[in-house]
């Protein structure tokens, strides 16, 4: 395959090698595999988890309780060496319990007193935002 230049929405330009795709089709192959190992029977929202993935996208998994959508995305996450936090979303969520908050400590040794950031699940590199639908607007 001849190179193709292709430009970004940043304007930076980069090259798409026979080399490139083929180390992006051995590293589907590999995720693929491992998370298959897990998930059973699922190999469409794999493959398209991937997609999204590898286009640097965000995913949106819709299905009814039991079809084993945490456990995918944990799965992910382990697979590819990363952290992985899940957002329980309640009626009475406050943006806190995303972000993180800061927490008053105070050093036993002087007795001073310090605010220390504490941060929330979204600082993790996979986050999963179940029941999303529960959330006030």
């Amino acid at each position: 395959m001849s190179e193709v230049k292709q430009d970004t929405s940043d304007s930076s330009e980069f090259e798409i090698t026979q080399e490139s795709i083929d180390k992006l089709s051995s590293a589907y192959r590999q995720i693929h595999g491992q998370i298959s190992k897990v998930i059973v029977g699922q190999d469409d929202v794999i493959e398209q988890l991937l997609i999204a993935l590898f286009s640097r996208g965000h995913c949106l998994l819709e299905g009814v309780p039991g079809l084993a959508k945490t456990l995918m995305i944990s799965t992910l996450a382990q697979t590819l060496s990363m952290s992985f936090s899940r957002i329980q979303f309640t009626p009475d969520l406050m943006p806190a319990d995303i972000t993180g908050t800061d927490v008053l400590q105070e050093n036993r040794e002087t007795g001073e007193r310090e605010f220390r950031f504490i941060p929330g699940p979204l600082f993790h590199n996979v986050v999963l935002a179940d029941e999303i639908n529960r959330t006030p607007p």
